[in-house]
């Protein structure tokens, strides 16, 4: 089921980015007891229903929690949404201050990329922006594990918090994650972060190594580590505003 055409995309959470068509779904689940609504990263709303459940009701629970929406696809929608299907013309990752222009060669052919000292240059068919879409995003995914992996590894040194082993993702719900058997799952839009941020991340995972929750305990050892955790845990939950829309879809 799509929400598209359904009575509750009418209701007009979402303004002009030309992407309303996409930006809604209901998704039933034969494991769902009740209505749940989630937004996720570039401003999807996604309504988790019970199966057999009736539009009108759908309807009824957007009505009802259609402020707390609205404030959260702000929070999770790029700032250049509108530009989502665009070529960059330049990549800046905030987490690391490094910067690189783009160079677009229109041509048919597979989508290149090519890194030539400090710039990159991308070719391929315009025609076809999802395929170029697609080898940005693996260029942020190399520069991620060049970034992320010796970041994390001298934090576990430094904190005496140590882990098994680390895996570059790019998630859509969630910025890190850690496993109980140590694994620490990063995202690799961290990178459009300010460095403090992702540094906060990182401490916020390790301490996961020894608390599997996000008890008193928990916070008091991150506090230990990162003062300032409060503002900049505040800080990551506004990031997606910082992801552009490209490395988002």
């Amino acid at each position: 089921m799509n929400l598209s055409g359904h009575p509750a995309a009418q209701l007009g959470l979402l303004d002009g980015t030309g992407a309303e068509d996409n930006a809604w779904r209901v998704r039933p689940s034969p494991r769902a007891r009740r209505l749940a609504v989630r937004v996720l990263p570039g401003g999807v709303v996604e309504i988790v229903v019970p199966r057999g459940t009736r539009p009108r009701t759908v309807e009824q629970f957007v009505q009802r929690h259609r402020r707390w929406i609205e404030r959260t696809v702000d929070l999770y929608r790029p700032a250049d949404a509108q530009l989502a299907a665009a070529i960059p013309t330049q990549i800046a990752f905030a987490a690391t201050g490094r910067n690189y222009p783009v160079l677009f060669d229109d041509r048919d052919g597979p989508p290149q990329l090519r890194l030539l000292r400090d710039r990159l240059e991308l070719s391929g068919p315009s025609g076809r922006p999802a395929l170029l879409r697609h080898a940005l995003q693996r260029f942020v995914m190399r520069e991620a594990h060049s970034a992320l992996s010796p970041w994390l590894l001298k934090l576990s040194a430094a904190s005496g918090l140590g882990y098994e082993r680390i895996q570059i993702r790019r998630q859509r719900t969630r910025w890190g994650s850690c496993s109980r058997t140590g694994t620490i799952s990063l995202n690799a839009c961290l990178l459009f972060q300010p460095a403090d941020v992702v540094n906060y991340l990182l401490i916020h995972e390790l301490a996961h190594t020894r608390h599997m929750n996000h008890s008193r305990r928990f916070w008091k050892l991150v506090e230990s580590l990162e003062p300032r955790w409060r503002e900049l845990d505040a800080a990551l939950t506004r990031g997606w505003r910082q992801v552009p829309a490209w490395a988002i879809g």
